[in-house]
């Protein structure tokens, strides 16, 4: 029976049960409220006092008796009994069992109400997948309190608690810290009462000031399986018990692929193409789950199949708004048939994106990532003049990555106090280690550039801050793309961790004939006069201005009515090389320059 159960689970005696039992009586039977009242004496008590209980149970009052309902005895210690009217002699105090307790006794297994928004209780789930990490888990709870080191560490403790066959309450720290004293005692009653272990973590998100709610935790959880987790090491400070460090390294692409699978059960995306889209993603096993019920949910509103861009629209929605105050997020909205770069930049991006894809398996499964706490990192620099296409070719490997792009706003960073600089740049790192996307450093070697020999504080500071960045860079787990217009100006001791560089030259006659084309699209009627191989061969103008011109150009003709000709290109062209800075020469615009003009 449950109560036979709950006996075990918070170490009853007999005299307990019985002191139980009598507590739960009026919950049960409204007509124990006017017996109680009348062994009372007093018909506006319905409860039993301290008193009454130890005589119905044949204690006397002054026994030893009366320490069975004391604040540290199983029954109050568990949260299965409360004392009320602290105000009154001890013995006239009533006694109560909390609607959880009697709810559970009488069948019922909604959580308790304090725990809303604090904790969730997971029941054991027998399909998890049975990892080498989590058997160890189940294990270790057995011996004593576990904590594991990883960015999925939470799904690996719920997995390790449910092959020990037992489901888990999983507090959220952040809640908790805050969250009222009786909390914490309903945390382990929820446990004990479903036979549940305890998850709770990231331990280093709480409040240092408030690591004493962790330590009684510790101290209340005796004979509840504990697991705490985080991405940092253990720290001595945080309980007077060490416990059984365990790592959890990442899951492999399999590994995920087969959890999307589990979580999308029913949809008919191929597993090749599900592998291939997961591959570069880094989700928890919570994130998994609500990015999977997204994807499902989005082509149900359309009544199809789930996509591989059901997926990744999914994935994305997973993102925290973090690294957002440090960064501008970009949607990719363009693709590989969008760029019109040389064939060894394309060699270099779609080496990028290999990199990216299958960094678990070569870094990871392979072990290809020597020591020194290196990171899983992928780096990338895009060197070449302004308007060449870096940017726009960050956006595609996001986009073929199925991710963000996050733009890095240099001016929210660099700051004139020393120190704030690291700072802000720690901030982006770890906020980028958590989202999906890839962190863009516009103009890099304004962060990025070169030590210099000390002359003063001011160069002292810079090359602390160098320093920090070639640390910083090696521990990194994400993507990250450096453009610069000068790559000399970059630090050669960065070049060396760089994974990729891509050079993006200026383009040639060809392709600027192409990007022409590109740029001014189809659905824009196009003059008789209209000749772009002019344009191309004629005027030396990256794809950036290029694109410029053709805004310029659209919007000279978009009032008149008429097709675009000509004298609108050119008259662009001429704004543009103005803005430049740039002679207007009869060699290159030959006809044309008058109409221009």
């Amino acid at each position: 029976s449950r109560l036979d159960r709950l006996t075990v689970a918070f170490g009853l005696r007999a005299l307990d049960v019985e002191l139980l039992l009598i507590a739960l009586a009026p919950e049960v039977d409204v007509r124990f409220e006017r017996l109680y009242g009348y062994l009372n004496d007093d018909v506006t008590r319905g409860r039993p006092t301290i008193g009454l209980a130890l005589e119905l149970c044949g204690l006397p009052a002054a026994g030893p008796g009366r320490f069975l309902l004391s604040p540290t005895a199983p029954l109050v210690a568990g949260g299965l009994i409360e004392v009320h009217d602290a105000d009154r002699p001890g013995l006239s105090r009533a006694l109560r069992v909390p609607d959880r307790v009697v709810a559970h006794l009488l069948g019922g297994d909604e959580p308790d109400a304090l725990l809303r928004g604090i904790a969730t209780v997971r029941p054991a789930d027998p399909t998890d997948p049975a990892d080498l990490v989590g058997q160890r888990v189940a294990a270790a709870t057995d011996v004593g309190i576990v904590y594991l080191r990883g960015v999925d560490a939470a799904g690996t403790a719920v997995t390790g608690l449910a092959l020990a066959g037992c489901g888990a309450v999983v507090v959220d720290v952040a809640a908790f810290a805050s969250a009222p004293a009786p909390v914490l005692a309903a945390v382990v009653r929820e446990a004990r009462l479903g036979g549940h272990g305890v998850v709770v973590g990231p331990v280093a998100a709480m409040d240092p000031g408030r690591v004493s709610l962790l330590r009684e935790l510790i101290g209340q959880s005796a004979g509840v399986r504990l697991v705490l987790h985080g991405v940092r090491g253990w720290d001595p400070l945080w309980a007077n018990h060490d416990p059984i460090e365990l790592s959890v390294p990442r899951p492999s692409v399999a590994d995920r692929t087969r959890r999307w699978q589990r979580a999308m059960a029913d949809t008919d995306l191929r597993d090749a193409d599900l592998a291939d889209v997961v591959a570069p993603l880094r989700l928890t096993t919570e994130q998994t789950d609500r990015a999977a019920a997204v994807a499902v949910a989005l082509a149900a509103v359309d009544r199809r199949p789930v996509t591989a861009r059901d997926v990744r629209r999914a994935v994305r929605t997973q993102n925290g708004a973090g690294l957002e105050r440090l960064a501008r997020r970009i949607t990719p909205a363009v693709g590989w048939d969008d760029l019109v770069l040389p064939a060894l930049t394309r060699t270099g991006l779609a080496e990028l994106v290999a990199r990216a894809r299958h960094r678990d398996q070569v870094l990871g499964g392979w072990g290809m990532r020597p020591g020194g706490g290196r990171g899983h990192g992928v780096l990338a620099l895009f060197a070449g003049e302004s308007g060449t296409g870096k940017t726009m070719s960050a956006e595609v490997v996001a986009a073929e990555l199925g991710v963000e792009l996050y733009v890095v706003d240099l001016s929210a960073v660099v700051d004139k106090y020393v120190g704030e600089t690291e700072k802000n740049l720690e901030r982006i790192f770890t906020e980028a280690a958590l989202v999906n996307g890839v962190l863009l450093f516009d103009e890099a070697d304004a962060v990025f550039g070169k030590r210099s020999q000390v002359k003063d504080a001011h160069d002292r500071h810079a090359n602390i801050e160098s320093a920090y960045l070639l640390q910083r860079m090696e521990s990194f787990d994400g993507i990250a793309v450096l453009t610069t217009n000068l790559r000399t100006n970059l630090d050669d001791a960065f070049t060396r961790r760089l994974d990729v560089v891509a050079d993006f030259p200026m383009p040639d006659a060809a392709g600027r004939l192409a990007l022409w084309d590109r740029c001014l699209g189809r659905a824009m009627p196009r003059g008789d006069d209209l000749d772009l191989e002019f344009c191309g061969n004629r005027f030396e103008l990256a794809g950036g201005s290029i694109r410029s011109c053709a805004i310029t150009a659209a919007y000279l003709c978009a009032g008149t009515g008429r097709p675009l000709g000509m004298a609108d290109v050119m008259s662009s062209i001429v704004r543009e090389y103005r803005k430049l800075g740039r002679l207007l020469l009869e060699s290159e615009f030959g006809p044309w320059l008058d109409v221009s003009g």
